[in-house]
């Protein structure tokens, strides 16, 4: 029962974290700093927030917390569901903005029972763990190749920065989970 309200607070905080980093990055709001360093800091945290990437991150993330399959994709559902509310509830508030809510919300929990079973699946041994835990790194390269965080035509700093470092932990996430698996690999004698 810990783990359920550690998913969904830990969703929660994501979700209202990403909507104001948002704001902090528009030029459009009042809470909008551009220019500033520190709009720029929140404008690539905002890249690298809003991203689909990283939502799914934050399931698989709560359901290997979670460990196993069963909590792993209950908690992976709510902190989807959890960071979705908080998300358009902190929109409402700071941009007075309509709302996609039961949209997202409705796609977000089979996406996050899924996910959070896959975060779950990374403690597992073998090729099913070295497949889950290459879900999120592999997910944001093609999410990268797909579709860039680019949201205007010209490339700023901000969104080189914010790909270059979606590039290096999808490179070091890769890395870690084939070094795990050979590892493994190796600690029971197959070559």
């Amino acid at each position: 029962m810990k783990i359920m309200v550690r998913g969904l607070v830990f969703g929660v905080g994501f979700g209202a974290a990403t909507s104001l980093v948002n704001a902090l990055s528009s030029p459009y709001g009042g809470l909008g700093m551009p220019g500033t360093v520190w709009g720029k800091a929140a404008k690539v945290l905002s890249l690298l927030m809003d991203a689909g990437w990283s939502w799914a991150a934050l399931a698989v993330v709560t359901g290997w917390l979670a460990g196993t399959l069963t909590r792993g994709a209950l908690v992976g559902a709510l902190a989807l569901v959890g960071a979705t509310v908080a998300y358009y509830v902190t929109d409402l508030f700071v941009w007075e903005a309509g709302t996609d809510l039961v949209k997202w919300v409705l796609a977000g929990l089979p996406l996050g029972l899924v996910l959070g079973a896959v975060g779950a699946a990374i403690r597992r041994p073998g090729l099913i763990g070295l497949l889950a835990a290459l879900t999120v790194p592999v997910g944001a390269a093609v999410q990268m190749v797909v579709m860039p965080p680019r949201p205007h035509l010209t490339l700023t700093p901000a969104i080189v920065v914010a790909e270059v470092i979606v590039w290096m932990a999808a490179v070091l996430g890769v890395g870690w989970a084939v070094y795990r698996f050979r590892t493994q690999r190796r600690a029971v004698g197959v070559a």
